[in-house]
């Protein structure tokens, strides 16, 4: 179960990496869809450092779950943004609940005080 967990985290922290990569370097493409979804320019380079610090937040054990609502938050925003704009519901809207359940998964399957939390419950009994 806990290499699991770090299989999950490890793939979800490749992602991030690529996707605050792209906002720190600027690319031409996360400008221009800043920038049809609204957004005014330069603000891709906040939300990468605002990633990049709550991903080091998630990657931390001791604050592990602090940086995972952290991110939440983000991807949440990102989900009432591609709704506004009416993008495609598995593709882009729920995104962010994709990249939420590998984040917390991974989390869930690597850390037992979280496991002792949030147990799951044999419903049969």
């Amino acid at each position: 179960m806990r290499f699991t967990g770090y299989a999950l985290t490890g793939a979800f922290t490749l992602f991030m990496l690529f996707d605050v990569g792209i906002k720190l370097m600027r690319h031409p493409m996360v400008e221009e869809t800043m920038r049809q979804l609204g957004f005014p320019g330069g603000l891709d380079v906040s939300i990468g450092v605002i990633e990049a610090v709550c991903l080091v937040l998630y990657l931390v054990p001791r604050t592990a779950v602090l940086g995972a609502v952290l991110l939440m938050g983000i991807f949440g925003g990102a989900v009432a943004t591609h709704l506004r704009h009416a993008d495609p519901l598995f593709s882009h809207i729920l995104f962010g609940v994709y990249l939420g359940f590998f984040m917390w998964g991974g989390l869930w399957l690597r850390d037992p005080a979280l496991r002792a939390v949030f147990a799951v419950r044999n419903m049969a009994a």
